[in-house]
C-alpha cells in the first residue's frame, strides 16, 4: 500500500523529493510513529542516511520529531504533504523567473555600457586544442623558453613530480635568468619530499616558491600574463589528456586572478610541518555528520588541544553548539588553553554556543555513573542547542575520569550504548589518554572493544611528533 515501492518513489520524485527522501517519508507514513531505526529498516535506507534526510523533511514540513527517549518521528498526512510540495515548486519557479528577469535587466545594462577596444591590425588572438602528448610537451617547452618575468602553475602533486622530472633543465635555465616561478599544489599526506627534490635538481638557492592548498581548482599554467595552458581535466598524468592553449587576454587575466586568489589562501611549504595537521583535522571535522561517533587517542595535552579545539572551532564557525567535558584537565585549564588557541570563549559562552563542563556534570554525577542520567543530560543539551537556534551539537569528552574512578566496565557499557541506542543526532569525539589506556587491565582487549564501539579512530603522536595524525575507518 503506502510502503516505499518504486512507483511511489518515482511519483514523489516528480514532486521534488530525492529517492532517499521519498523512501524515508513513505516509510514514516506507513509506520505512523517510528524511531529512526524502524524507519531505516522499513525504508531500506541506511541509518546514517536517514539522519541526513530527516532535517530536510522537517524543513519542508513533511515530518515532525516527538522528543523523548528514543526520539520518534511522525509524518504529515499525505494529501497535506503533496500540497506543501506543490507550493514549494510554485515558489521556486516564481523565484527563478523573478531572478531571470532581474538578470536580464542587468545583462542589457552591461551590454549598453560595453565599448570593445578597437582591434589592432597586428594583434592576433588564438586558441589551440592540443590533443597529442608531444604537442602538449612541446608547447610547455616553448612557454618555458619564452618566459621573461613570471611563470605560475597549478597542478596536483603527481603532475608536479612529473613536471619537475620532465622539465628540470629548462626550469634551471629560467630560474638562473631571474624568472619568478610560483607553484600551487595539493597538501602532502605524509613526509614532503618535493621541496628537497626541487632544491637538489633545479634551484639550490630555493628561488622557486611553492605553496599547498586543499581547495579544488583546474590545472593550468600562466606565463607573463600573455599566454596560458589549461588542462581539460584534473585526472590522469601530465599531458595525458587534451589541453587548451590561448593568448586571449581576457581569459588569461581570469586565470591569473584565480591563481592570485589561490596563492593568497595557500600554505607556504616551509610552514607545512606546523600547518598540515590543523588543515587535516579541519577537513576531517568538516566531514563529520550527526551521529558520527569517533574515538580519539592522544599522548600529550598539546596534541589533544590541536585536534579537539580545531574540531570544536569548525562546529562553532558553522553555527553549531559545542560542549567540552573535562577530566584529564580541569575546566579552567581547558578554557585558558582555548583562549591561547584563538577561540573567543567569552563570546561563545555568552551566546550559549560553548560550554566547558566538568566530568561531574555529565559522566559521574553525585559520585556515581548512571547510563540513563548521562544519556538524558546529552538529550537535554541537544534540545537546548536547537531551542537557541543552533544548527546542531558537537561534543567531546575526556574519558580519563572513568579510569580515575575505576569504572572501566561502566565506560564500555556507555560507549556501546552510544552506538546501540543513541537517537540524538549530535557529533561526538571521545578522547582517551594513551598513557591511561596502556596502564589499564588487559589494555589490548579494552582498546579492541572501544574501537568496536566507534566508527572512526584518530591517533596523534605517531613517530613522537606533534602534528602527525592518523585517521582510520573501522
Amino acid at each position: 500500500m503506502l510502503l516505499p515501492s518504486d512507483q511511489n518513489i518515482e511519483t514523489l520524485a516528480d514532486f521534488g523529493l530525492t529517492s532517499n527522501q521519498a523512501r524515508v517519508y513513505m516509510a514514516i507514513v506507513h509506520l505512523g510513529l517510528a524511531t529512526v531505526g524502524q524507519v531505516s529498516k522499513t525504508s531500506k535506507v541506511r541509518r546514517e542516511d536517514v539522519y541526513r534526510v530527516l532535517p530536510k523533511l522537517e524543513e519542508l514540513g513533511l515530518v515532525e520529531k516527538l522528543l523523548g527517549m528514543p526520539v520518534k518521528i511522525r509524518a504529515t498526512p499525505l494529501e497535506e504533504a503533496l500540497s506543501i510540495l506543490i507550493k514549494q515548486e510554485e515558489d521556486a519557479s516564481n523565484e527563478k523567473i523573478s531572478a531571470l528577469k532581474s538578470e536580464k535587466e542587468e545583462f542589457l545594462k552591461r551590454l549598453k555600457t560595453y565599448e570593445p577596444k578597437p582591434e589592432l591590425e597586428n594583434e592576433t588572438v588564438n586558441f589551440a586544442l592540443l590533443s597529442q602528448r608531444d604537442q602538449i610537451v612541446g608547447k610547455i617547452f616553448s612557454m618555458l623558453k619564452t618566459t621573461d618575468k613570471e611563470f605560475d602553475f597549478v597542478c596536483s602533486r603527481n603532475k608536479l613530480m612529473q613536471f619537475i622530472h620532465a622539465f628540470a633543465e629548462q626550469l634551471k635555465k629560467i630560474t638562473r635568468r631571474g624568472v619568478k616561478l610560483r607553484i600551487i599544489s595539493g597538501l602532502p599526506e605524509h613526509e614532503d619530499t618535493i621541496p628537497r627534490i626541487m632544491e637538489e635538481q633545479i634551484s639550490p638557492k630555493g628561488s622557486i616558491e611553492l605553496r599547498y592548498t586543499d581547495l579544488q581548482s583546474s590545472h593550468y599554467m600562466v606565463v607573463d600574463l600573455s599566454q596560458a595552458l589549461v588542462a581539460t581535466t584534473t585526472e590522469g598524468n601530465m599531458a595525458e589528456y587534451p589541453c587548451l592553449w590561448t593568448n586571449n587576454r581576457n581569459l588569461v587575466e581570469v586565470l591569473q586572478a584565480n591563481f592570485e586568489a589561490l596563492w593568497h589562501n595557500a600554505i607556504a611549504w616551509r610552514e607545512i610541518e606546523t600547518s598540515a595537521v590543523p588543515e587535516k583535522v579541519v577537513r576531517f571535522a568538516e566531514q563529520l555528520k550527526p551521529t558520527n561517533h569517533v574515538i580519539f587517542v592522544y599522548d600529550s595535552a598539546e596534541a589533544k588541544h590541536q585536534v579537539l579545539f580545531n574540531y570544536l572551532k569548525a562546529g562553532l564557525t558553522n553555527d553549531e553548539a559545542a560542549v567540552y567535558v573535562a577530566s584529564d584537565e580541569k575546566p579552567r585549564q581547558i578554557q585558558e588553553a582555548m583562549k591561547d588557541f584563538g577561540i573567543d570563549i567569552e563570546k561563545y559562552e555568552k551566546t550559549g554556543a560553548l560550554q566547558v563542563l566538568s566530568y561531574r556534570d555529565i559522566y559521574i554525577v553525585d559520585g556515581k555513573f548512571s547510563l540513563t542520567t548521562t544519556m538524558t543530560l546529552w538529550n537535554r543539551l541537544f534540545n537546548e542547542a536547537l531551542k537557541k537556534g543552533f544548527k546542531g551539537l558537537r561534543v567531546t569528552g575526556e574519558m580519563a575520569c572513568f579510569f580515575q574512578h575505576d569504572l572501566v566496565e561502566e565506560l564500555l557499557e556507555y560507549e556501546k550504548a552510544l552506538h546501540r541506542i543513541l537517537d540524538i543526532p549530535m557529533i561526538a569525539i571521545c578522547a582517551y589518554n594513551m598513557n591511561m589506556l596502556n596502564k589499564a587491565k588487559d589494555p589490548i582487549n579494552l582498546y579492541t572493544e572501544l574501537v568496536k564501539a566507534h566508527g572512526t579512530v584518530l591517533f596523534t603522536g605517531i613517530d613522537n611528533r606533534l602534528g602527525k595524525i592518523e585517521i582510520r575507518k573501522e
